[in-house]
């Protein structure tokens, strides 16, 4: 490999690594405000919904599964439970009503 590739594993390092360290660094011991402490608790439920919106409008065969699939995951968000429990109720509920 020439030396191009190597500066590019280099760049993509530091373009990973700093936007993990700096929090880490600036934030340690201290509290955050409520208010971004909520904006960042909810981070995961907005990519998770940026993720399947798009997936529910483009169902070819069934665009019910979408819906049912979609109004699933928002209840199962809303109530407050853990986004790895959103997506594994989602999926359990779409895979019985696939048996119908």
């Amino acid at each position: 490999m020439g030396s191009t590739y190597w500066w590019m594993l280099l760049g993509m390092a530091i373009a990973t690594y700093v936007p993990r360290m700096i929090p880490l660094t600036i934030l340690d011991g201290k509290e955050l405000p409520p208010v971004i402490s909520g904006v960042l608790r909810n981070i995961p439920y907005a990519v998770l919904g940026a993720l399947i919106f798009p997936a529910i409008l483009h169902i070819q065969d069934d665009i019910l599964f979408g819906i049912i699939g979609a109004v699933i995951a928002f209840a199962l968000a809303f109530i407050g439970l853990d986004v790895m429990f959103v997506v594994i109720g989602t999926i359990a509920a779409l895979a019985v009503y696939s048996l119908f």
